[in-house]
């Protein structure tokens, strides 16, 4: 009864090893090469100051509109792989519907673009 789940099992049972083995493994092949700018901290670019900013610091907003970015037009792929596996059964009305979707994503995409969301200064 259960025996279609046998290779779903084995396939989870082969990564939790390949896992296991890759992180119990990589002290001791690893290099050994330590300096000071790999154990200092680091954020998206910013130089870490060894004290706190008083007062609440700007930070750069261009590191989070990247990331929103990011996530937009990667859900606008999430929704585009189902269309594309099932264009045909869908027909008219989901391209129509698709259409509209790349348009909406579109104006948002133009509207960043003329805003200059898109130029790093």
């Amino acid at each position: 009864m259960l025996d279609p789940y046998i290779p779903l099992v084995l396939l989870f049972a082969l990564a939790l090893a390949f896992a296991v083995f890759s992180v119990a493994i990589a002290p001791l092949v690893g290099p050994r090469r330590y300096n000071k700018a790999k154990l200092d901290a680091y954020e998206c670019g910013i130089e870490p100051s060894p004290q706190p900013v008083i007062g609440g610091g700007r930070m750069p907003v261009a590191y989070y509109l990247t990331a929103m970015l990011f996530i937009l037009f990667d859900i606008e792929m999430v929704f585009l792989y189902p269309f594309a596996v099932s264009a045909d059964a869908l027909g008219l009305f989901g391209v129509v519907e698709i259409v509209l979707f790349i348009a909406t994503v579109g104006f948002a995409y133009v509207y960043v673009w003329r805003r200059g969301g898109l130029d790093w200064n």
